[in-house]
């Protein structure tokens, strides 16, 4: 009994299915004392939108509010707060087992990151929530969603023509400069969170691949982590102090994606640990443009909402742009460093 008891543990912790098994139990008793078996006749289609959403959410730097979030107000037309809701609520499950699945498996992350990015998303997503979400219309907060992330794909894909860049598995010379840094994009992000449901994993995956030049399999488990952290703080926040209550659908929703998402995630997380950097862009883009015209499909697009994200484009793409110009200076002042590496490394390109 002991050794099949010392089978089963290895097992779980081998498998990564002790975390699953144990939200899963929980739901479970959870759904039969509320007799909630019914919510999936009429939410079914969130269940299968997660299922796609989760793998995303454990696989790249955009959470499982980057798929949820367009699908929801896009293809069902459903209103960006709600969806926005959702996402916080969602990810805070999704994103935080996949961010446990990442330690479980001593994934490489950048723990410094996590601190500064993670501190001043804290405080951004509270402020997104309160000052600024509620004054954007539907459409404008859809059209900011998908013309952001665009601009971040156009970034993403002009650093990458570079085939034989360097890469960083740590920020190099970290100096109390980069700290203020990650606060400051990290605020930015939470804001973009608090509007959207995610933001903060994609910004700060930004800045440590455009800015700091890390290896995108280390700022992707990154950027997960950040993203259930942040997502744990707005689910909280509006728990607790939002004068406007989460409304009944979103917890509808919520209940027929948990067991979904508890999977979906860590898997996702398990899946991109053993693939290619090439690979990882290529995911990520392809979400992105899907994204953008599926919404420029759908939408009304008026000439004040077309203005309005040719201009958010915009200016995400300046400072997406402004993150590979400060990523080649920092390069450029770590030469030296470079230069003794290279002297060591092999022909083809070079992980630091």
């Amino acid at each position: 009994m002991k050794s099949l008891t010392h089978r089963l543990k290895l097992m779980f912790k081998k498998q990564n299915i002790l975390l699953p098994v144990l939200v899963g139990t929980v739901w479970l008793l959870l759904m039969a004392s509320g007799n909630r078996w019914h919510l999936f006749l009429d939410n079914w289609f969130m269940s299968v939108t997660m299922a796609v959403g989760s793998f995303i959410a454990g696989s790249t730097s955009e959470g499982g509010g980057a798929v949820a979030f367009p699908v929801m107000t896009l293809l069902f037309n459903i209103q960006p707060a709600v969806a926005r809701d959702f996402s916080l609520m969602i990810q805070s499950v999704g994103m935080t087992a996949a961010a446990i699945a990442i330690f479980q498996n001593r994934i490489p992350i950048e723990s410094r990151a996590l601190i500064f990015a993670g501190g001043g998303g804290a405080v951004g997503i509270i402020f997104g929530l309160e000052v600024v979400a509620p004054y954007l219309p539907p459409v404008t907060s859809k059209m900011f969603f998908v013309s952001l992330w665009l601009s971040f794909g156009v970034a993403l894909l002009w650093m990458n023509r570079d085939r034989q860049r360097h890469l960083w598995q740590r920020i190099p010379d970290f100096k109390r400069y980069d700290a203020l840094i990650l606060i400051a994009v990290g605020a930015i992000g939470g804001i973009v969170s608090g509007i959207t449901g995610s933001g903060l994993d994609i910004l700060t995956f930004s800045l440590l691949v455009l800015a700091f030049r890390m290896d995108e399999k280390v700022a992707t488990p990154t950027s997960v982590i950040l993203m259930a952290s942040n997502a744990l703080v707005g689910f909280w926040w509006r728990l607790q102090f939002s004068a406007n209550p989460i409304v009944s659908d979103t917890w509808n929703y919520w209940w027929v994606c948990i067991p979904v998402v508890v999977i979906g995630a860590p898997i996702g997380a398990r899946f991109i640990a053993k693939r290619s950097n090439l690979f990882v862009i290529r995911l990520l883009l392809t979400s992105i443009i899907i994204q953008f015209v599926t919404a420029l499909l759908i939408l009304p697009l008026t000439l004040k909402i077309m203005l309005f994200s040719t201009a958010t484009f915009a200016v995400g793409l300046i400072l997406f742009l402004s993150m590979i110009y400060a990523g080649k200076r920092r390069l450029s002042q770590n030469k030296v460093v470079l230069f003794q590496l290279q002297a060591n490394a092999k022909p083809e390109k070079m992980k630091i």
